[in-house]
């Protein structure tokens, strides 16, 4: 083995198809980090100003600025004795309802509360027996949509007489048959905390600030990867 043998060793060679990829790749990636990070600093700003605006203005107040799903809303009012029951849906493999019951602020139109989650009955035929506050009461709670099916709205319930009523779905024009007046949207008590809430432990129904970020964390570490690629890539091995 002498000195004068060959090595190998790793020399910069610009490819201009791979800095082609990387330059239009790079700026695209690093656009979408800063995106959710402006998203995110919007997200945060909106959810403070709703926060400040449910502890201070009233319900009507707040539905004549027009509600957007998601907003966190404080109402004081009474339930009524009308409640819907939202079919199939399980907890922890157990089927039951979510109770929706018609609710009368203090001032404002009338609007519906999903009070959360209930088991059902053995007996399909039977429908669960659960307690309403007849009292006046102050909800935390955050707008929602109707609870719609994604293709097919059902007909169940609509023969029914008294209550409470089994639905496979609660569009708002079929809510208003019962009360013409109801809000555009309805609310979702804030947790099982709440005066009449049962299993209130719902799915997020806005993105928060929280995932915008880490979208954004996402985004500038595949902008990292693709520099440290590049880089390595441009390095070949060479024989002297």
């Amino acid at each position: 083995m002498t000195g004068t043998e060959p090595r190998n060793r790793r020399h910069w060679v610009f490819d201009w198809r791979l800095m082609l990829f990387s330059g239009f790749f790079l700026p695209l990636v690093l656009g979408l980090g800063f995106w959710q990070l402006e998203r995110g600093g919007e997200k945060q700003q909106l959810l403070e100003q709703w926060q400040q605006a449910a502890e201070s203005r009233s319900w009507d107040d707040l539905e004549s600025s027009g509600l957007e799903p998601g907003q966190p809303v404080v109402v004081s009012g009474l339930y009524s004795d009308y409640s819907w029951l939202l079919d199939n849906r399980t907890r922890d493999g157990v089927p039951g309802y979510e109770v929706l019951t018609l609710f009368y602020p203090d001032s404002g139109s009338p609007v519906l509360v999903n009070r959360g989650w209930i088991a059902g009955t053995r007996q399909r035929a039977e429908l669960p027996v659960f307690p309403t506050p007849d009292s006046p009461v102050l909800l935390t709670a955050r707008v929602s949509e109707y609870p719609v099916p994604p293709v097919l709205s059902d007909l169940d319930g609509d023969g029914q007489s008294g209550w409470p009523r089994r639905v496979q779905s609660l569009p708002a024009e079929r809510a208003r048959i019962q009360e013409p007046g109801l809000a555009a949207y309805i609310l979702k008590l804030e947790d099982a905390g709440q005066p009449g809430a049962f299993r209130a432990d719902w799915e997020p129904d806005m993105m928060g600030a929280q995932t915008h970020y880490g979208y954004a964390l996402q985004w500038f570490s595949l902008a990292t990867v693709l520099i440290v690629l590049t880089i390595i890539a441009s390095y070949r091995k060479q024989e002297s």
